[in-house]
């Protein structure tokens, strides 16, 4: 199953013309910046655009087709949307907003109750909107949309009105709701934490064009993509818990064929979890892990291949991609490092990252 979006419009400012797939379910992260077009998707998906041309389908059902005269009106088109305002009706409490949304529609594949357990909104049913957090109206906006049943759901900068605390309390609920309900999911944002922590897919659009689309892990891993330019580069894996050592108090994951040593975390062995690794805390180094020895006290010396070098102008440095088997990550070094090591696609070289470095995201 697939999420397959084709989209040109024509704006005084701007021309739009995006073309993307994605596997379904998952979550499809729309990046880049503002007034790039990526609203503009939400908005034809959802039917509220009716675009110059079009083709948009989700898991074989035609949403729109301009070429065939396919147009379905928004009521007829199953997509849960959340805006970056909750839009709760406000003389409604909690309980009636949500049960507004199951009105819509005969069909019961999402049940009120596993909603409301799954956002963590049962103590706020008999309350109006007005007396809630941002982050709580987000979560009861989410659950309306949710409860219409939707085919798709269609997030539009769901946080980014609420400040950095009531974003750390929602995203655990998004990547909850990712895991659970199985849903495709298109979500806009230019943040780079909400990249991380719920992509499967990215597409990165610029000025109403698509740059680069795929996997996150794949996506965030390019040297040669915006995403790179950033001060806070870095590479996500996919890892799983391979074991606990209480002793030295450590986590080993397993990477695909790299294992990376982390501060113990409290998860399950056995679980997959994201990782993100800063661009900036990669040191790169000619020779084998042996000859290191125990001199260091870093604990991941990684063997891998230089894939590509880019230009890092920006910050006056350059970027490397560094295959560590089916994975890869990033680091940001100097011009002159790249000339005293003799570094170029092909390259083998050892990858240095303190435990300390790993940003352990949670669930995959």
């Amino acid at each position: 199953m697939s999420l397959s979006v084709e989209l040109r419009h024509h704006f005084p400012a701007i021309d739009i013309a995006i073309a993307f797939s994605a596997p379904s379910p998952g979550v499809t992260v729309l990046f880049g910046p503002s007034g790039s077009g990526k609203s503009t998707v939400i908005a034809a998906a959802a039917g509220l655009l009716r675009a110059d041309s079009c083709r948009i389908v989700i898991d074989g059902a035609v949403l729109a087709d301009t070429r065939s005269g396919i147009w379905l009106p928004p009521e007829r088109r199953r997509v849960g949307l959340v805006f970056q305002d909750s839009r709760l009706f406000p003389h409604m409490s909690v309980r009636n907003n949500l049960v507004f949304g199951m009105r819509r529609t005969a069909e019961r594949h999402i049940d009120f109750d596993e909603v409301v357990e799954l956002l963590g909104i049962r103590a706020l049913l008999a309350r109006r909107p007005h007396t809630l957090s941002g982050g709580e109206r987000q979560r009861v906006s989410i659950g309306r949309a949710l409860l219409r049943q939707p085919q798709v759901l269609l997030m539009d900068e769901p946080l980014a009105s609420l400040d950095a605390a009531r974003k750390a309390e929602i995203l655990p609920y998004l990547a909850r709701l990712k895991t659970i309900l199985r849903l495709p999911v298109l979500y806009v944002t230019h943040s780079l934490d909400e990249l991380v922590q719920l992509a499967d897919s990215v597409v990165l659009i610029e000025a109403g064009a698509v740059v680069a689309a795929g996997p996150v892990a794949a996506i965030s891993a390019r040297a040669d993509l915006p995403l790179a330019q950033r001060d806070d580069a870095g590479a996500m894996l996919i890892c799983r818990v391979a074991a606990h050592d209480a002793a030295r108090q450590l986590t080993r994951l397993s990477c695909g064929a790299a294992t990376l040593w982390v501060p113990q975390a409290d998860l399950p062995e056995g679980n997959d979890v994201r990782v993100r690794i800063p661009a900036r805390e990669v040191i790169l180094a000619r020779g084998d892990v042996a000859s290191l020895g125990d001199a260091l006290s870093l604990h991941n010396v990684l063997p891998g291949t230089v894939r590509a070098i880019a230009a890092d102008p920006g910050h006056r440095a350059a970027l490397v991609e560094v295959a560590l088997g089916e994975g890869a990550v990033l680091s940001r070094v100097t011009p002159d490092a790249i000339a005293r090591l003799a570094l170029a696609a092909g390259t083998p070289v050892l990858a240095l990252i303190k435990s300390m470095s790993v940003e352990v995201l949670g669930g995959a």
